[in-house]
């Protein structure tokens, strides 16, 4: 067992890293609701828009199972400190693009910086809190995290309509400063693992250049037209690369990801709880917020008011959803969120074609009350499942799920949007995830809690 030093200090550990979490979660609505300016600012073309998205997501994507690997080999104290550091430099440079090319080299590097932070917070609090406190304790961060994501929307609209789209990104270096200044002082890396393993650079290659190209290919396709060759063979690559990654990994000594605990069901099901979970952050926060301003003539401050009802319930629900994981286990929980997710977008689905922003409130707050019941009940099944030694790994699978999510939640609602021109359909594909998602965890997710402890 992993001692850490002076315990009290851990509520601290945690508010550094419910901010870092927070600035994630900023960054995804504010975005959202300042992209169709952006887009007018920058001459971009609605593909190109949605690149501004989706590069930060994709480089979070590939390179967060390594960084997990990464905290557990070299500590979490040095790694966290360098990966909040170049966030808080790429949003400057963000706020300073005067191009699309300068946009998304700025925001590749916040990917990177949040790859790097993201699995190393989790892992913290998974070391500093005893395993029967891990479900309160990630009930609080997600809470803290979705106090900035609740008052992105309104800071993003308000941020556009009367400074600057750029204010978005110059607001970060604020929580980076306070986040650095805690950790540096208050953090205590636990002792390093002695059998230091050599690390799986073809695995992280592999894994690169498969998801890049799949989803380069799914992405340009609408522009560059699906009767093109090239969509193909770039798709064809990606899939081979890919296969290549999961061949390398399984019988690997050292693998970048375990896949073998993926192989075990109820892990899996937790995996993709946390994909879905995000898959429909984007279906709101950027395809829904787009809806909003082009085709019911929102200004972005109107958008982000109208979206602070999917938000705005979040954080008390992230509370109660972690008590309730505590006390009854993930099958309950999960249900719940998932069912509520599917019934949500159902419904927006349908309110769609009215065109009435009150016909969609009450599927907005539906949403934003289950939202934490989709993540919860996986992040903690799978911190529970490993030793404490192994967190950083179990923190970039579950990231890698999570930005999975983000990363192609975007491009399947992008492409859509792009090929049809159909608000509808984006948000029915993500119903139909929710509720085959919903289905799944009906049949492998136990009701014992101790034993979704064990073996979720």
């Amino acid at each position: 067992m992993i001692a850490i030093e002076q315990i009290r200090r851990k509520w601290w550990v945690l508010g550094a890293m419910g901010a870092a979490l927070g600035m994630f979660l900023l960054d995804e609505t504010v975005v959202g609701v300042a992209l169709p300016t952006i887009q007018q600012d920058l001459d971009l073309s609605t593909v190109g828009s949605h690149w501004v998205v989706n590069i930060y997501l994709l480089v979070l994507t590939c390179l967060a199972a390594a960084c997990g690997r990464l905290c557990d080999v070299f500590g979490f104290k040095r790694l966290f400190l360098t990966g909040i550091v170049l966030f808080g430099l790429a949003s400057i440079g963000c706020g300073l693009a005067t191009n699309l090319t300068e946009l998304l080299a700025a925001r590749a590097l916040q990917g990177f910086g949040a790859a790097i932070i993201f699995p190393a917070s989790m892992a913290m609090i998974a070391i500093i809190f005893p395993e029967e406190e891990r479900g309160r304790a990630l009930g609080i961060y997600g809470a803290v995290g979705t106090v900035f994501l609740a008052s992105g929307p309104f800071v993003g609209g308000l941020l556009t309509d009367t400074l600057s789209w750029r204010w978005i990104f110059w607001i970060n270096p604020v929580v980076v400063i306070a986040a650095v200044a805690v950790i540096w002082t208050m953090w205590s890396d636990p002792p390093p693992n002695p059998n230091r393993e050599r690390f799986d650079f073809a695995g992280l290659v592999t894994l690169i250049s498969g998801i890049g190209l799949v989803i380069f290919a799914t992405m340009q396709g609408p522009e560059w037209g699906w009767s093109q060759p090239l969509i193909w063979v770039l798709l064809l690559a990606g899939l081979l690369f890919l296969t290549l990654f999961i061949r390398l990994e399984l019988p690997a000594g050292n693998p970048l990801i375990e896949i073998d605990l993926l192989r075990t069901p109820a892990f899996a099901v937790c995996s993709l709880m946390v994909f879905t979970g995000q898959f429909t952050k984007i279906a709101v926060l950027v395809i829904y917020s787009i809806f909003l301003q082009k085709e019911m003539d929102m200004s972005p401050l109107m958008a982000g008011v109208a979206l602070l009802a999917g938000v705005v319930p979040a954080p008390l629900s992230a509370i109660i959803g972690g008590n309730m994981t505590d006390r009854l286990g993930s099958r309950r929980p999960a249900l719940l969120g998932l069912g509520g997710t599917f019934i949500a977008f159902v419904w927006l689905t349908l309110a769609l074609d009215a065109k009435s922003y009150w016909l969609m409130f009450a599927p907005l707050v539906l949403w934003g009350i289950v939202t934490s019941m989709v993540f919860l009940p996986g992040l903690r099944g799978a911190a529970n499942s490993v030793p404490l030694e192994n967190q950083g790994q179990v923190g970039g699978i579950m990231l890698t799920a999570q930005l999975a999510g983000g990363t192609i939640g975007m491009t399947v609602c992008g492409t859509l949007l792009a090929a049809t021109g159909s608000y509808q359909l984006p948000l029915l594909a993500t119903a139909i995830l929710a509720g085959t998602v919903f289905v799944l965890t009906w049949r492998t997710i136990k009701d014992d809690p101790s034993s979704q402890a064990s073996t979720a």
